[in-house]
């Protein structure tokens, strides 16, 4: 059926039918692409119309014929669309029996949801975990970009080795020796997409190896029983002291790993002493445990220099992992895991296995990042920014929340505070705040059968700063005063 033919149509007009009218419609602007590129749009218009249920199954398609006519195109043109479609799927055709829509396609969702945690613009949000992301440095990232696409050789461009690249690998390994003290040999540094994977990839092997539990701090991050899980291993909670884990409950727990964050313990604050260090190691090599040292905000020290990792004491004992999540952003998925010799081969396996190595363009740009002071320059405007918002925190709890302890503000980008009485309690405080529009997350939130350990009238906040500006901080906990 053309134009020109097809009964109850007037010549030179549209198709009659519903299904010539529909398929004349819908490709009409594929046939004006250029005539290079028209085969592939017709293809591409077809494909799509089909998947949005525009053409749906069973609907019966103009001949080639005619449909190249009414498109002014070339029968080849069409009749090439068609046999693509038919063998993919989408159409099918019979000898004498025409062309039909295909049973096998559903149409497709309109569109893509976006699953990233986000809060609300008229909320102030101080759940912690957060960087200011606009402090992001576009312009030296993107020059670093260029840089890097200009001069990467081509096999650069190939499967990457799985530890991550040379060039990057040996840029870590300065770079963690000056700024965290650690003993850090490139061919046992392994560049992940992060600290949740050089989790897991440590986790899967020890399992491999006969290790059913890992000792995590309590409190400590909610995070770690999933990733632990996956890979097979419960988690054994293990209480803290004013000094860092204590070590008692660790020696009773008979577990032979232990994740720790012993340069500001997550979310407590508290600074690891130089004598529950050591204990920690001695315990280590007692029971032949591995401690993971999770350094996740260990450059943000405020009061004077950042305590020396862990690592650095015993690299055969502590396996070490930190990532640029808190200093640039964390949707590069961008880390590193150390790995004592003994585990070396075993977790370099497990990487290759994982996926095959971290993206190249991304490690080399992240390599001449390092290897041109850009990223000690980005740790030292994010360290003063934080440094002033961590002061407007404690300057409006002083004089909203008269009364209040602060504690944990040395280093890192969260606070704990602790209300006095009358605001209790806890349960009451956060149904409060949260009517009113201010995200919190109590202390408790992160313990384990009230480990946490407030008495009742008491509330005790993790309070993120990070990424609010003084102003909002300021008017944030203003709000929260207001509420209760």
């Amino acid at each position: 059926m053309t134009p020109s033919t097809g009964p109850g149509g007037p010549p030179g007009g549209p198709p009659a039918s519903a299904a010539g009218s529909a398929a004349w419609e819908l490709l009409l602007p594929a046939a004006s692409a250029p005539a290079r590129a028209r085969g592939r749009a017709l293809q591409e218009a077809l494909r799509d119309a089909v998947r949005s249920g525009r053409l749906t199954p069973g609907t019966r398609l103009p001949s080639s014929r005619d449909l190249a006519a009414d498109l002014k195109v070339s029968r080849g043109l069409v009749t090439e669309a068609y046999e693509q479609l038919t063998a993919e799927g989408y159409l099918r055709s019979g000898r004498g029996a025409g062309t039909w829509v295909g049973d096998a396609v559903r149409a497709a969702r309109p569109r893509a949801r976006d699953l990233a945690p986000r809060s609300p613009a008229d909320r102030v949000d101080f759940v912690p975990g957060t960087p200011d992301l606009s402090l992001f440095p576009r312009s030296a990232w993107a020059a670093a970009q260029r840089g890097v696409l200009t001069e990467l050789p081509h096999e650069s461009l190939g499967y990457p080795d799985p530890r991550g690249l040379p060039r990057l690998r040996t840029a870590l390994a300065e770079l963690l020796a000056r700024r965290r003290g650690l003993v850090a040999d490139p061919e046992r540094i392994m560049v992940v997409s992060g600290v949740a994977q050089a989790t897991s990839l440590l986790a899967s092997v020890l399992h491999a190896r006969g290790t059913r539990t890992a000792g995590v701090e309590d409190p400590g991050s909610p995070q770690h029983h999933a990733l632990y899980a996956a890979a097979g291993l419960g988690t054994v909670p293990l209480p803290l002291d004013d000094e860092g884990l204590a070590t008692s409950p660790l020696y009773a727990s008979g577990v032979r790993l232990v994740v720790t964050t012993p340069a500001h313990q997550f979310p407590t604050g508290i600074a690891y002493s130089a004598r529950r260090r050591a204990e920690l190691l001695d315990w280590a090599r007692s029971v032949d445990g591995l401690v993971l040292e999770d350094d996740y905000d260990g450059d943000f020290r405020y009061d004077r220099a950042p305590v020396g990792a862990l690592q650095g004491l015993d690299p055969e004992r502590v396996a070490y992992t930190g990532s640029v999540s808190k200093s640039l952003a964390p949707g590069l998925r961008l880390g590193w895991l150390l790995v004592p010799d003994w585990l070396a081969d075993d977790v370099v396996e497990r990487k290759r296995t994982t996926d095959l190595g971290h993206p190249a363009l991304d490690q080399a740009l992240f390599a001449r990042f390092v290897e041109r002071g850009d990223y000690d320059r980005q740790l030292r405007v994010c360290q003063r920014a934080y440094r002033e918002r961590r002061d407007a925190l404690v300057a409006a709890l002083a004089e909203h929340f008269p009364g209040a302890r602060v504690t944990g503000i040395a280093a890192g980008l969260h606070a704990i505070a602790t209300l006095p009485g009358r605001h209790g309690p806890e349960e009451r405080f956060l149904a409060r705040v949260t009517e009113a529009g201010i995200a919190v997350r109590p202390l408790s939130a992160y313990g384990h059968g009230g480990a946490a350990g407030a008495r009742a009238q008491e509330v005790r906040l993790v309070l993120g700063y990070a990424h609010l500006s003084p102003g909002r901080i300021r008017a944030g906990v203003a709000r929260m005063a207001q509420a209760v």
